[in-house]
């Protein structure tokens, strides 16, 4: 007698045809997944939010006042406002603005509270009470003074409340220790902050 032979069968399931509504949700969650990574990797290595502390930069910024920096700081130029971590005796980080960078020479009369940078007299539309007061407040670093190679010297815009490069405290500023430029304030109202030279 001849032994039967047992075959398996198997069988193919094609899935029904998908819903075009559930195709089109699960396509734009899988695109925002993608987008909300490549967003928080980009913002981690290319931006920062830093705050305010003081009233050093007033009325430019004023205490509490949030900005978006750049992470990258390798084009740093006169005008730009800074964000330092450099140490120094209140080891908190500090918002400048760039009044003189490697090579520039910063005189100050303190008498006429005018700034000059390579013998130009500067015009600062964007310092607290211009016109009226400008730079009094006179530190205890002695002007003229030349700023050296791979440093910055940075002043507050609010120029008789800030302690900046014409305090010995704090110095000129290497340019390793700028965090980032400041270039967006988002709080308390969105503004895109300037170059001012």
């Amino acid at each position: 007698m001849k032994a039967e032979r047992q075959t398996d069968v198997y069988y193919v399931i094609f899935p029904k045809k998908a819903d075009p509504l559930h195709s089109a949700v699960f396509d734009m969650v899988d695109v925002l997944k993608g987008a909300f990574v490549v967003g928080f990797v980009l913002f981690l290595l290319v931006f920062r939010v830093s705050g305010v502390v003081g009233s050093s930069m007033n009325n430019t910024f004023m205490d509490g006042d949030r900005l978006l920096i750049t992470a990258i700081t390798t084009n740093i130029k006169r005008g730009d406002v800074v964000i330092i971590c450099q140490p120094w005796e209140d080891d908190k980080l500090l918002v400048k603005r760039v009044v003189g960078i490697e090579g520039d020479t910063i005189d100050i009369d303190f008498e006429k509270g005018q700034v000059y940078r390579n013998g130009e007299m500067l015009d600062e539309p964007y310092i607290r009470d211009y016109g009226r007061e400008g730079t009094a407040l006179s530190g205890d670093v002695r002007f003229p003074v030349t700023v050296p190679e791979g440093e910055v010297f940075v002043m507050g815009d609010n120029r008789n409340n800030s302690r900046d490069s014409r305090f010995k405290a704090i110095g000129f500023i290497k340019e390793e220790y700028i965090m980032g430029r400041a270039f967006y304030r988002i709080s308390p109202k969105a503004v895109k902050i300037e170059r001012m030279e």
